[in-house]
């Protein structure tokens, strides 16, 4: 779910940052599996070039550097076929001219003074050397990763980031990145927050093209911070954690919540045509559609109720969260909107019958 990437130069001072950010961010409340990609060391033979002898025999680092991959590694010189198939025609030195140390130092090099051992003009030693070296964006970086549990993804990267910032020094030339899940996360929140805003406005046009009054239209749109307040604090008394299946439960209640009010609204607009006073209308219409309102929230709470209590079970992660924010939200919209709605209708409804 997270991934630190430290970039640099040198492999060994990157594995020793690797593992000072792994035993510092250990410790943050919720990152479990904490781990550091692995630096295995194997044997190589390393063959250092002496530049003043490559000189002297007048041997170019380009002419050294071809004799050593065309003896060694080997240069496709032609293509032979054999039953139809095509294969590769490699030049290099047999197996038994470099298969020890002795042997590749023994190997002849032409040069402009006649033929030289390599290791007149090399130093061939044996040495260790990484298994991998992982590369990106044209450096070299190795991987810190980690996982969640019992927290939110986003608080979790947050104290991860100031943990770094406040114990993790880097040498010049070195810096950090982060990756993971959470990146995915982020971009989704972000998205998220266009769509519920483009939500809201047509929301707010279809209920304008429906009554015709801003006023009342607004007054509707009312029931969704109230709506959200049992969201949020149901998913508190819950889960915790405000994920992707609970924004998305928010937008849901965006258009869920909006119908109380509508219920209310058609029904004061319907007695004030009959000529009925605003306190009657009220009064009336707050008790006809009473009824109405928890029918509607009742069938709605019932049917999420399983998917809101069967979150630990597999399967139903993305369900839970969302129904847990959509039950909480139908719970407080449908009492509060008994007495918020009426009471501000009242209230931007005296100016204008006076």
């Amino acid at each position: 779910q997270i991934a630190i990437k430290i970039f640099g130069d040198d492999l060994q001072r990157l594995y020793n940052i690797g593992n000072e950010i792994k035993s510092h961010i250990a410790s943050v409340d919720g990152v479990v599996d904490v781990n550091i990609e692995q630096q295995v060391e194997r044997p190589q033979l390393d063959i250092r070039p002496r530049r003043d002898m490559l000189a002297y025999y007048g041997v170019t680092m380009p002419e050294f550097a071809d004799f050593i991959n065309i003896a060694l590694a080997g240069e496709k010189v032609s293509q032979v076929y054999e039953n139809g198939f095509p294969y590769d025609l490699s030049l290099r030195m047999a197996p038994s001219s470099r298969s020890t140390i002795e042997d590749i130092s023994a190997l002849a090099i032409d040069t402009p003074k006649g033929k030289v051992p390599l290791s007149e003009v090399a130093d061939i030693v044996s040495a260790t050397g990484p298994n991998t070296i992982n590369r990106e964006n044209v450096s070299r970086r190795i991987v810190v990763s980690a996982n969640v549990a019992d927290r939110d993804l986003k608080g979790v990267v947050d104290d991860i980031r100031a943990e770094i910032d406040e114990e993790i020094k880097l040498p010049e030339g070195y810096f950090i990145s982060y990756g993971g899940q959470f990146e995915n996360e982020a971009k989704a929140a972000g998205t998220l927050a266009i769509v519920s805003i483009i939500a809201l406005v047509i929301i707010f046009l279809l209920l304008y093209g429906q009554f015709h009054s801003a006023t009342q239209s607004w007054i509707i749109l009312l029931n969704m911070p109230l709506a959200i307040i049992g969201g949020v604090f149901l998913l508190r008394l819950t889960t915790g954690e405000l994920n992707i299946p609970a924004i998305i439960g928010f937008i849901s209640l965006l258009g869920i919540t909006t119908r109380n009010g509508m219920l209310l609204m058609s029904r004061y607009d319907q007695l004030r045509q009959e000529g009925v006073g605003l306190m009657e209308r009220i009064r009336h219409g707050s008790s006809d559609r009473l009824n109405p309102i928890l029918m509607t929230a009742l069938s709605s709470a019932l049917a999420l109720i399983p998917l809101a209590v069967n979150g630990d079970k597999p399967g139903n992660e993305i369900q839970s969260p969302l129904a847990i924010v959509i039950l909480g939200g139908l719970l407080t919209s449908t009492i509060l909107n008994i007495f918020v709605v009426p009471l501000v209708y009242y209230y931007s409804q005296c100016k204008k019958e006076k």
